[in-house]
């Protein structure tokens, strides 16, 4: 692929639909799920989300790239989309945190965008009919072609992607969140009572943003990485105080080699967080069941928590939802549900220090609400602490 200037793209969709737009970004064609996300804010953290792999994003705010791009946003090394479809495009960003601006990456990166198309016809489709897969192209003008494509392409069920986004090598992060960014007087309170040797947290990358690492880090753990394959073993033998499961893209029932991994470190008895991937995963491992959502949830408004309760307004971006009814009566509460769609979206073990939320508490697009989940994990790792040094004392 090359960069690109206006030239004509195509757009089809599963259902044979197609609108016709102009490029940004890279030239040629790209094949993906189609899914919209409806955040006002934070398209650079959206495209480089490694959730977002195999997809082609949607954005329904009418203008992108308006602020640009910065080093800083980056939640990993690299875009993971594999497109961007747009009402309309900046080409000249404001910000003075600005070093580049959109099509510009996004050429640079090898991904296709499309905009002047009616981003608020295909949103209505897709809420109606389903996130389906389809079709950028530049190359491929002719409608009926480029679905020929678009039907050779899998299901997003069924896929195990977060083989293609885990890390190949362990490696340990030590980043906080910057000062200037820092929201939270709890990180210092935390830190102050985790004693000269800080906690240490094994984080299975199914596909981590590196925001999470962060907010990790701010509170004054140390985190180590490893890829979604790791033996149990391995990771024991690092003596975690806790274990943290990644958000990821694809279908959790596939991700078969990490249930089982998760299901034998649930017999460790180490505390545990899991986030969007990580909490499906979780629920798998419990024997609960996973099914995929008609359009998924993705953006910055989703509410979160149970009807005259304290409510939280999360960052949220998943395809696959733990289904009803389906966890271990008496072991697993539901702790949050979407309120939009009453949709599983927090669990916890009755006897064990396991809990997971099906959203992104470290917003990074987002508001901050549930930043006190990464406190309450570092409070069970401290509590655990303790309490082998009583035994041992």
């Amino acid at each position: 692929m090359s960069s690109t200037s206006d030239r004509p793209a195509l757009l089809v969709l599963a259902d044979g639909s197609a609108y016709l737009g102009r490029s940004f970004g890279a030239t040629g064609t790209t094949v993906g799920e189609v899914v919209f996300n409806t955040g006002m804010t934070g398209y650079q953290e959206v495209l480089t989300d490694p959730s977002y792999c195999g997809q082609i994003v949607l954005f329904t705010y009418p203008e992108l790239g308006n602020v640009g791009i910065n080093p800083e946003d980056e939640e990993s090394d690299r875009p993971y989309v594999c497109g961007a479809i747009a009402r309309n495009v900046s080409r000249r960003p404001s910000n003075w945190r600005s070093t580049e601006a959109l099509p510009d990456y996004m050429g640079r990166h090898d991904i296709p965008g499309i905009y002047g198309v009616d981003t608020r016809a295909i949103v209505r489709k897709i809420r109606a009919v389903g996130a389906m897969n389809g079709a950028i192209s530049t190359e491929i003008l002719d409608p009926a072609d480029l679905l020929r494509l678009v039907q050779q392409t899998p299901s997003m069920a069924g896929l195990n992607l977060v083989k293609e986004v885990t890390t190949a090598e362990i490696y340990e992060w030590t980043e906080g969140t910057q000062p200037e960014w820092e929201f939270n007087p709890a990180t210092e309170a935390a830190k102050a009572t985790t004693g000269d040797q800080p906690l240490t947290v094994v984080a299975l990358d199914f596909g981590v943003k590196r925001n999470i690492l962060r907010r990790l880090a701010s509170f004054g753990c140390r985190i180590i990485v490893v890829p979604a394959s790791t033996p149990i073993d391995t990771i024991l033998g690092f003596n975690p105080d806790g274990i943290f499961l990644s958000n990821g893209p694809g279908d959790p029932s596939a991700v078969t080699e990490g249930i089982e991994t998760v299901q034998q470190l649930v017999n460790a008895n180490k505390p545990m967080f899991g986030i969007c991937m990580g909490h499906q995963i979780l629920g798998l491992a419990l024997g609960a069941e996973t099914f995929k959502l008609k359009f998924g949830h993705r953006g910055l408004n989703q509410p979160a928590g149970f009807a005259g309760q304290q409510v939280e307004i999360t960052s949220q971006n998943h395809s696959f939802a733990i289904s009803d009814g389906s966890l271990t009566e008496g072991e697993v509460e539901v702790t949050h549900l979407n309120l939009n769609d009453r949709t599983i979206a927090g669990l916890r073990h009755r006897q064990l220090p396991l809990f997971s939320v099906q959203y992104h508490p470290e917003a990074s697009p987002g508001p901050h609400d549930a930043d006190y989940l990464f406190e309450k994990f570092v409070r069970s790792m401290q509590d655990a602490r303790r309490n082998r040094s009583a035994v041992t004392a």
